[in-house]
């Protein structure tokens, strides 16, 4: 069930949502905590809901999409309510600011937060530069962010550790959860060896591969090498080196990974991208800071770019030497080539 409420208020917004529960009894009752979906219009708000009412199937919950409208004009406030089978099992108010009430977005939605439980904010595409200073974020205990959906994944990433704060959490990160399952998995198997040296390869437009080398670097202690992909490809493979033999996991492409450990035959695994509902629905499970991330973004990705840098001028002194002895070996050759150098 839909309901329209243009130029509408926050008190007329509550009263309906008690109208419906008494009337139709379609609104959940159990519900653990409420979801803030911070978008930019109509699309993304709706692609955010439809992942939010996935997830709420395993954490019911009242779900406010906040959308700002045009900043000129008369300050007006269009709401939607979402029930029943239109609105998983939770409740959604899509609420739709404009004028004014634009810059007070924060305003509108404390009335319909559900009493006495927490608030998670979500910004489903791009999220201001310091979510726990915003004033949807300073309500909430748990601020999720989504580094994948921006133009330079990379520096999102970064601002994202400047102005890191406990209860911050990013889907980038969540996304690599059951490459980091399994590579625990491997290592927590005979023999004990530590970790000589990493190897994550990924696509460059991707920052769960920059994730997973923070997390290898900051966690292992050892020096993380990051491999390129094509764009749009995610995470490919993940090797760890031990002096008794290699941890390969493989997913070139498509839903079935390989996973080789010395000794052991190589099995086949499936390691397909996950869902966006799936993704939130595990963030929505925990509401306490993920010290492990916070670690991975705050020092694991510093570690990783000493390492980068580091391997990038040893890269370029080898590359200037091979350069000036082809040079030599050209000048020296009895006849010249023509054509690329396959080499």
């Amino acid at each position: 069930m839909i309901v329209d409420l243009p130029g509408t208020t926050t008190s007329a917004v509550s009263r309906k949502l008690v109208n419906l529960r008494n009337d139709v009894g379609a609104v959940a009752l159990g519900r653990v905590l409420t979801l803030i979906i911070v978008a930019e219009d109509t699309q993304a708000a709706d692609e955010a809901i439809e992942a939010a009412n996935d997830a709420s199937r395993q954490h019911p919950c009242r779900i406010i999409a906040l959308l700002s409208g045009t900043k000129a004009g008369a300050g007006r406030l269009d709401a939607q309510i979402r029930v029943g089978g239109d609105a998983g099992a939770s409740e959604v108010i899509v609420l739709r600011t404009r004028g004014a009430l634009v810059a007070h977005g924060n305003s509108v939605v404390v009335p319909l937060l559900l009493p006495d439980s927490p608030v998670v904010a979500w910004w489903p595409k791009s999220a201001p530069p310091d979510v726990s200073a915003s004033a949807i974020g300073q309500m909430a205990q748990r601020r999720i962010t989504d580094a994948a959906e921006v133009s330079n994944p990379r520096k999102e990433l970064q601002r994202r550790a400047d102005s890191y704060q406990p209860g911050d959490t990013d889907l980038a990160w969540t996304r690599i959860t059951l490459w980091r399952g399994l590579l625990a998995a491997a290592l927590d198997q005979p023999p004990y060896e530590p970790v000589i040296a990493a190897t994550v390869t990924g696509a460059t437009d991707s920052p769960s591969v920059d994730l997973m080398a923070g997390w290898l670097a900051q966690t292992l202690k050892c020096p993380v090498t990051r491999g390129r992909s094509g764009a749009g490809t995610g995470l490919t493979s993940v090797q760890l080196e031990r002096r008794s033999g290699n941890i390969d996991i493989m997913r070139p492409h498509g839903a079935v990974a390989t996973m080789a450990l010395p000794g052991q035959p190589v099995r086949r695994i499936t390691l397909g991208g996950r869902e966006l509902s799936e993704c939130l629905a595990d963030e929505l499970r925990r509401l306490d800071p993920d010290e492990i991330y916070e670690e991975t973004l705050t020092k694991g990705l510093a570690r990783l770019d000493g390492t980068t840098k580091n391997r990038t001028a040893e890269h370029r002194t080898t590359e200037k030497r091979t350069t000036e002895k082809r040079t030599t070996m050209k000048a020296t050759s009895p006849r010249s080539r023509k054509g690329k150098d396959p080499s």
